[in-house]
């Protein structure tokens, strides 16, 4: 039985005064992961910006989810050679930006800085995989030196590739931020069994729903929580039996009224079942 309680945050868009963050607040949520494709605001004057912001409004920075530059195909047949730093044309820019990043996030007074590394080779005999390897321990030992940790995004790999990764690195600063509807979309694991797997590893929780792929080229839909293939009901219990102690951060990539909608639903949704859980 695990007693603490995870707070329940969202998304927020990094933006030049931060004002997202009084979004949050306005709905609230009293944790937020702050998400960024624009490394043009990875200064250090935003950094304090938001980090101001934030105490202001009594809202807690988990996490800066950090994404890089270059070509960025979300699909089968061109994202294994332009997502994170599997890709050997980007490799070395990447890295240096997810340092930008960690920067940034000291800063912040974020404690960790998250990623897409990407389609990871399963081979370990490609030689590809020493190379990602290397490029991984670069982000993840300059993330160590300044103090905060460096967290895999899922999706593009299987959870035992990213455990390989993860064991293989050597690093005891490194997480994972479980996205289960990633792994559904991808088609790349069932979230429930992911933590057989990898379980001790999780540090953040993405909640999003999602169905798997239903061809060869496209990933699965992303869908509102509750109405997809990750079975909350027993995947929450599950990963607070494993001591999470991590944030639930609500992810719902659509836009509009309806988006705001969908991340209320799914705050009562988990509410629910944490009274669930800890009224046992």
């Amino acid at each position: 039985m695990n007693n603490i309680r995870p707070s329940i945050g969202v998304m927020s868009e990094l933006v030049p005064d931060a004002a997202t963050i009084d979004i949050a607040a306005e709905y609230g949520f009293t944790s937020t992961q702050v998400v960024s494709w624009n490394l043009e605001l990875a200064t250090l004057d935003i950094a304090r910006t938001l980090k101001k912001r934030a105490a202001d409004n009594g809202v807690r920075l988990t996490a800066i989810w950090g994404g890089c530059t270059g070509p960025q195909e979300w699909n089968f047949t061109k994202g294994p050679v332009t997502l994170g730093l599997v890709p050997s044309a980007y490799r070395a820019m990447r890295v240096l930006e997810l340092k930008k990043w960690a920067d940034f996030a000291v800063e912040a007074g974020a404690p960790a800085v998250i990623t897409h590394c990407g389609f990871l080779p399963e081979n370990m005999t490609d030689p590809s995989f020493e190379e990602v390897l290397v490029a991984i321990q670069d982000v993840a030992g300059y993330c160590k030196k300044l103090g905060i940790e460096f967290w895999f995004e899922t999706g593009q790999e299987t959870p035992v590739t990213l455990l390989r990764f993860i064991q293989a690195t050597g690093l005891d600063n490194l997480g994972i931020n479980l996205d289960p509807g990633n792994l559904l979309m991808y088609g790349k694991g069932n979230p429930l069994d992911s933590l057989r797997v990898f379980g001790k590893y999780v540090k953040a929780l993405h909640t999003k729903d999602a169905f798997p792929p239903s061809n060869g080229n496209d990933l699965g839909p992303a869908v509102l929580v509750g109405t997809g293939c990750v079975d909350y009901p027993r995947f929450i219990p599950a990963l607070l039996d494993l001591g999470f102690a991590g944030d639930l951060t609500i992810e719902r990539e659509i836009t509009g009224e309806q988006q705001i909608k969908d991340i209320l639903y799914t705050k009562d949704y988990l509410n629910k079942l944490l009274d669930e859980y800890f009224s046992k």
